[in-house]
C-alpha cells in the first residue's frame, strides 16, 4: 500500500519496452533505418503522453524524472524569463524538488513566496492574489498533494497568474493518470513522471506550452528542441508513453474502484482505532490516497510493525525519508510536530484488492494497541 513511492512497471508497458533494448537499439539522432525507428517510437511516445493531459506532441519534453522535469520548468523557465521580473510564487506543501530548486533560485537572487494552505490543505486563494505581483515571473502550484491526496484548484491559481504575466507550472506527478487534466486550462508548464503511470523508473516529462523556451540544465547535442540534451532513453520513453495510453484509456474506471477502497479503507481503520483521524480533504483527494494520523504513536513504528506483517506504507514523501523531521506539508496543514509524526500515508494501486483492504483493516488495532501500550503518554482507557 505504498504505490506512491514506486509502482510496478505494468506487463503491458514491458512488452512494448523490449524490442528497444535489443533489437531496435538505433539512437534516434543518426540517419540510418534503425535511427529512423527510434524516432517513430519517440514520435509515438510523445503522442500518448501528449494526449494523456490534452497537449500537442511537440510540446512534449522527455527528461529523466519528474525531479528533473520540475528543476528544468524553475530553474529553467525563471532564469529564461527573468526579464519578466524576479519574484517566484509557490505553495508551502510543493515536494522537496520544487521547494529546493526555488531555495537554488534564491541565492542567484530570486524573491521566494510561498502560499499556505488550509487545514484540509487547499491552498489559500485569496492569499496567492495578494502574493502574485507584476513582478512575479512563476507561480507553482502542483496539481495534487502525493502525500495527504488534496486535488487543488489549479485552474484559479492559473488565472491569477497570468492576471500578472506570470508563467503557470504545476507538477502533476501524483495526479496524471489519477484524474483528468488538461492543459488548456491556463497551464504553462507541466510535470508528469512515468513511474507513478505504471511505466519505467527513470523517465519523466515536461509540457512546454507552445512558444515557451527552457534556458537548458542539460548541456549538449541539443536533443529535445535544445532543451534537455543527451541520447534519448529510448526505452524508458517508450514505456512511458505505452503506460501513459493505458492510463487514458483506463483512468475512469480505476479510478472509481479506487476510490471505493479508499474509502472503505478510512472508514473501517478510523472507525476500528479510537482517536485515529484523516489528513486531507475528505473528498477532493486522490483516488488511490489516504493519509491517516493516530494519536500517540510514531508513525516508525508502526511502518515496521506492519512490514513485519506484509503491510507496506509510508509516513510521507519517499524523497524526503531519510531525515527524521515531521512532514513539511502535514506541518503545514497545521499539525503539532507529534501530530505529524504520528501519520501513516497509504496509496493504493492496480494490484490492490478488498480483501487487502480487509486484512489491513483488521491489523491496524492491534498494532497501534501494542504500540500505545509502551507509551507512556499514551492514557489509560487508550492501553
Amino acid at each position: 500500500m505504498d504505490y506512491g513511492a514506486a509502482s510496478p512497471v505494468d506487463p503491458r508497458v514491458l512488452e512494448a519496452m523490449m524490442p528497444y533494448f535489443s533489437d531496435s537499439f538505433g539512437n534516434p539522432s543518426s540517419i540510418h533505418s534503425r535511427a529512423f525507428e527510434a524516432q517513430s517510437a519517440m514520435k509515438t511516445a510523445r503522442e500518448q503522453v501528449a494526449s494523456l493531459i490534452g497537449a500537442q506532441p511537440g510540446e512534449i519534453v522527455f527528461t529523466s524524472c519528474a525531479t528533473e522535469s520540475n528543476n528544468l520548468a524553475l530553474i529553467g523557465g525563471a532564469t529564461r524569463y527573468r526579464s519578466r521580473g524576479s519574484r517566484i510564487v509557490v505553495s508551502n506543501i510543493e515536494h522537496i524538488s520544487v521547494l529546493n530548486a526555488c531555495k537554488e533560485l534564491s541565492k542567484q537572487g530570486f524573491e521566494i513566496k510561498y502560499v499556505p494552505v488550509d487545514r484540509n490543505g487547499i491552498i489559500k486563494l485569496d492569499v496567492l492574489e495578494e502574493l502574485v505581483d507584476d513582478e512575479t515571473v512563476m507561480v507553482s502550484i502542483m496539481a495534487a498533494n502525493g502525500e495527504i491526496g488534496t486535488i487543488q484548484p489549479i485552474k484559479e491559481a492559473a488565472e491569477i497568474a497570468h492576471g500578472h504575466g506570470a508563467l503557470f507550472h504545476t507538477d502533476a506527478t501524483a495526479a496524471a493518470g489519477k484524474i483528468p487534466l488538461g492543459v488548456e486550462g491556463g497551464v504553462d508548464l507541466m510535470t508528469v513522471s512515468s513511474t507513478n503511470l505504471y511505466g519505467p523508473k527513470g523517465v519523466g516529462a515536461l509540457y512546454v506550452g507552445k512558444g515557451l523556451r527552457m534556458r537548458p540544465l542539460m548541456i549538449g547535442g541539443g536533443q529535445e528542441n535544445g532543451m534537455r540534451s543527451g541520447s534519448e532513453n529510448i526505452p524508458g520513453i517508450v514505456g512511458m508513453g505505452k503506460a501513459a495510453e493505458l492510463a487514458e484509456e483506463e483512468m475512469e474506471h480505476e479510478a472509481v474502484r479506487l476510490t471505493r477502497l479508499r474509502d472503505g479503507l478510512i472508514r473501517g481503520i478510523t472507525e476500528a482505532v479510537p482517536e485515529s483521524y484523516l489528513n486531507g480533504h475528505p473528498t477532493k483527494r486522490l483516488p488511490n490516497n489516504a493519509n491517516i494520523r493516530f494519536s500517540y504513536v510514531e508513525g516508525e513504528a508502526l511502518i515496521l510493525s506492519l512490514d513485519e506483517l506484509g503491510i507496506q506504507v509510508s509516513s510521507g514523501s519517499a524523497c524526503t525519508s531519510k531525515t527524521l523531521e515531521p512532514s513539511h506539508v502535514l506541518l503545514a496543514i497545521g499539525l503539532r510536530h507529534e501530530e505529524a509524526h504520528g501519520s501513516l500515508v497509504f496509496t493504493l494501486g492496480k494490484g490492490n484488492r478488498e480483501e487487502h483492504v480487509e486484512y489491513v483493516i483488521g491489523q491496524m488495532p492491534v498494532v497501534v494497541r501494542r504500540l500505545r501500550s509502551m507509551s507512556p503518554l499514551t492514557p489509560e482507557e487508550l492501553r
